[in-house]
């Protein structure tokens, strides 16, 4: 349980962290200052830099917020959608056109996000990527992933960078949203097939699809799944 003095801190930080994401969602960077951040979390300015260092450390802050919030809530409609239409590649499509939309409502905290320095230690950077992962995986389970799982999230994640990036290097009057989709097809034409079938071999294709299940297999022990996995990786590699 925690004790008065560390729930006042949490209960403080999170005044602070809702208060600057609102300042930069309405008017941008520029409006988050230490003074006008304080101002609007009825905290003193001092209270800031102990919680957070500095503006960067505020931001980053921010950042983490609103990117496990979005994660969180993009989790759950993935979810709901999938068990409505059944189809693992139309909800990796959601997914995708949702973070397309995140990243250019919020270049701000996309910059954030995708700075390879902050990406390593980022817990929200590590949920979003373990949601896809698991979309990923999905696709893997029914046999018509081409690629393997890993090879498959990298592709789609470098795919979805570059399209939010180059959409917000844009002037507004010429962005193109439509670019995402077609960017998406593209990737989605090289790592999945229409059906059930293998481009390589059978055994290529069925060892994707085993690979994406081997932790439903009761029947091995941990070291035989272990074992099966660095099999099944050499074979879809």
């Amino acid at each position: 349980m925690k004790d008065s003095s560390t729930s006042t801190r949490d209960s403080t930080r999170r005044r602070i962290v809702d208060a600057a994401a609102r300042l930069l969602q309405e008017n941008g960077p520029g409006a988050v200052t230490t003074r006008g951040v304080a101002e609007s979390a009825g905290v003193q300015a001092p209270a800031i830099y102990r919680l957070f260092g500095d503006k960067n450390g505020l931001l980053d802050a921010v950042a983490e917020h609103v990117m496990a919030t979005y994660v969180s809530t993009k989790s759950e409609i993935a979810d709901n959608e999938l068990a409505e239409n059944g189809d693992p590649v139309e909800d990796l499509r959601t997914g995708w056109r949702a973070q397309i939309e995140f990243g250019i409502a919020n270049p701000t905290l996309f910059a954030l996000l995708s700075d390879p320095a902050r990406v390593p230690d980022s817990p929200a950077v590590r949920e979003g990527e373990a949601v896809l992962a698991a979309r990923i995986r999905r696709i893997a389970r029914t046999g018509r992933l081409r690629v393997t799982e890993q090879r498959a999230v990298e592709l789609i994640h470098a795919a979805g960078t570059g399209a939010v990036l180059t959409i917000l290097g844009t002037q507004h009057d010429r962005r193109d949203v439509g670019l995402a989709d077609e960017l998406f097809d593209a990737v989605m034409r090289h790592i999945v097939v229409d059906t059930p079938r293998y481009p390589e071999s059978s055994a290529h294709g069925a060892a994707i699809a085993l690979r994406a299940s081997i932790s439903d297999i009761d029947v091995l022990s941990d070291s035989e799944r272990q074992l099966l996995a660095e099999w099944l990786d050499r074979i879809s590699g």
